[in-house]
């Protein structure tokens, strides 16, 4: 199931606040102050640290299904998409990312796939990445932008089974240019990184 997508952004509070005014929960803030990786998690507000020289390496927003989050960077930059597998699909798509001489970090609670397409695909197999799976609040759908053609068959080959919530255009950069999130507050609507986001009523 397709839960989640990273970016890299300079505008790590104005991507909090587009999502937080949309709904989401802020479940985590963690960031590198003095030298230390320390948490700035909820209660506290950006009003209790915003003075501060913190470097946040993550921030993550929830909402049922969904899972966002995001880093500081000094530009724009989509990292990776996430699905949440059980344990034989992991092993499975992990085996036909290496017939497809793609790299693959495999990990206890998760795995990354480095594609070609200058993006990752994480493969998570623990459920509390999200507040509910049960309900209708999910991403339906994401449509990306890359320099490559022939995503939509090279993500047929590795989770071996057609992946009809991903589309793909050729462009000049790497991006997701939209994502239909069921369950959201609005429509129409660009987060801070340029994703527009559409709600699937």
């Amino acid at each position: 199931m397709l839960f989640h997508y990273h970016f890299w952004t300079p505008y790590v509070e104005e991507t909090e606040a587009f999502y937080a005014n949309n709904g989401f929960r802020i479940s985590q803030r963690i960031g590198k102050y003095e030298g230390d990786f320390q948490t700035f998690n909820p209660p506290l507000a950006w009003d209790d640290f915003r003075e501060k020289k913190i470097l946040f390496r993550i921030i993550e927003a929830r909402k049922g299904s969904i899972n966002v989050t995001f880093g500081y960077g000094k530009k724009i930059l989509f990292d990776h998409i996430g699905f949440l597998v059980s344990e034989n699909e992991q092993n499975l798509i992990c085996k036909n990312a290496e017939k497809m001489a793609w790299d693959v970090k495999k990990g206890e609670r998760r795995s990354f796939i480095t594609t070609p397409y200058n993006f990752r695909v994480e493969l998570q197999m623990n459920t509390d990445t999200i507040d509910d799976l049960a309900n209708n609040i999910k991403i339906k759908e994401l449509k990306l932008e890359t320099r490559m053609k022939g995503l939509e068959n090279d993500l047929s080959n590795l989770f071996g089974k057609p992946v009809d919530n991903i589309i793909s255009e050729f462009g000049h950069t790497v991006t997701i240019k939209e994502a239909v999130l069921e369950g959201i507050l609005s429509s129409n609507i660009v987060d801070p990184n340029g994703v527009r986001i559409l709600n699937n009523i």
